[in-house]
């Protein structure tokens, strides 16, 4: 049963990382100037993928054990926020509104982490690396914003 529910969470989580695919950096984001600890691109896709099979073993850990309501709850409010970043600031361009929702998924992890410790403890573990990631994207958002005030303020029509 552990399997078919990583599979369902995996593929939550896929669904969640496909946005990367559909909303690529592309040339504004290229021209943005970036903070000094901004990873190169290899780095994305990697950490992502790490970073998705903990995600998907913390969920499934946890689906089948009772009292897991609220830890399921934040595990399905995080994938949603986690898919909607990358349309909102490289679809949308949007670095503001990019900003309120990376620091929303960094306070629903957090709070995700909280509560699948409460359930499991190596589920709630599954999640430290993931907040550590989204607290370095937030901080290369707030780096962006700060680096781009223009561009912050006026975001450009999405496009090519």
């Amino acid at each position: 049963m552990f399997w078919l529910l990583f599979c369902v969470f995996f593929a939550a989580c896929l669904g969640a990382g496909v946005t990367g695919g559909l909303f690529p950096p592309g040339p504004w984001y290229r021209g943005l100037n970036k903070p000094w600890f901004t990873p190169p691109d290899w780095v994305f896709p990697v950490t992502w993928m790490v970073l998705y099979v903990c995600i998907a073993t913390a969920g499934a850990r946890v689906a089948m054990l009772e009292g897991s309501g609220l830890a399921l709850a934040f595990w399905a409010l995080q994938i949603a926020f986690n898919g909607l970043w990358t349309p909102v600031f490289f679809g949308l361009r949007n670095i503001r509104l990019g900003m309120a929702v990376v620091g929303f998924l960094w306070l629903v992890v957090l709070c995700g982490m909280l509560a699948l410790w409460q359930v499991d403890r190596i589920a709630g573990l599954l999640f430290v690396p993931y907040l550590v990631w989204v607290t370095i994207a937030s901080a290369l958002n707030a780096g962006v914003w700060w680096l781009n005030p223009e561009a912050a303020r006026n975001p450009p029509p999405a496009g090519p």
